[in-house]
Formats: structure tokens, C-alpha cells, sequence
């Protein structure tokens, strides 16, 4: 289980209708808010994947300006990923491989750009087809 907080900003002159719609939305659940319009509430998923898809629906309710994840906590996912890197190589062996063009390695480090959904499933199978 997932569980993350999340501050939404919303223009002050909206702030009670946003704070209301988050109130009422199925996939979140709020906390408090300010008179400046930052509203913080948490969301709860099996995965990551479950957690983003919530994320859009906070994202898409009118008068939203923002929303971003803060805090995440996922003991299920975390110790499996710590097994993974436990088990991982120091250094990827795409770095010491001297015949691979720089240009076909792939960056993962631009998340504005990113398919988020689609890097959570990718990331979430990493070390399970072993």
C-alpha cells in the first residue's frame, strides 16, 4: 500500500469551491488548507500507477492550479526495490560497455517530459523476471 501527500494550490477566490470538490472526490482524502489557497491531502494506492492515475483526476477538478506529490510512503514497493538494488550492480553495465554510442543510451531524468505512468509499470517489474 501507497500512501502519499499531495499540496494542491488554488487561486484564494476558489478555495472553497476546490477545498469542497476535493472534499467529495472518491480518490483522496483532505487534511486542511490556508487562506493563500495551498490545500493538503493524502492518497492511497496499491502502486505507484494507482497513485498517478488519482493524481490527474486532483490534477483535472476546475480551479486546480497544481497538484504535487510531497511526501510518498510504500513499504511493500520500497523493500522490494531495496532488494533489487541490493542486488544491482554499483555502476550500470551500459556505463563500462566502450562499444555503445552515448547517443542510444536512454535518460530517465527529465520528469516533465516523462510517461510517468508508463516508468511506474516499467520500474515496477524491474528485478521480478529473474
Amino acid at each position: 500500500m501507497n500512501i502519499s501527500s499531495i499540496v494542491v494550490q488554488t487561486l484564494p477566490k476558489f478555495l472553497d469551491e476546490v477545498v469542497e470538490s476535493l472534499k467529495n472526490c472518491d480518490v483522496c482524502d483532505y487534511h486542511l488548507h490556508d487562506e493563500k489557497g495551498r490545500i493538503i491531502i493524502t492518497i492511497e494506492g496499491k502502486g505507484v500507477e494507482e497513485e498517478l492515475k488519482k493524481l490527474k483526476v486532483i490534477e483535472n477538478i476546475p480551479h486546480v492550479a497544481s497538484a504535487d506529490m510531497q511526501m510518498a510512503y510504500s513499504e511493500d514497493e520500497l523493500s522490494n526495490h531495496m532488494e533489487v538494488l541490493d542486488n544491482a550492480e554499483i555502476v550500470p553495465k551500459v556505463l563500462n560497455d566502450k562499444d555503445i554510442d552515448p547517443r542510444d543510451i536512454v535518460y530517465n531524468g527529465d520528469l516533465k517530459k516523462k510517461d510517468l505512468e508508463g516508468f511506474a509499470r516499467t520500474f515496477d517489474k524491474t528485478g521480478k523476471d529473474k
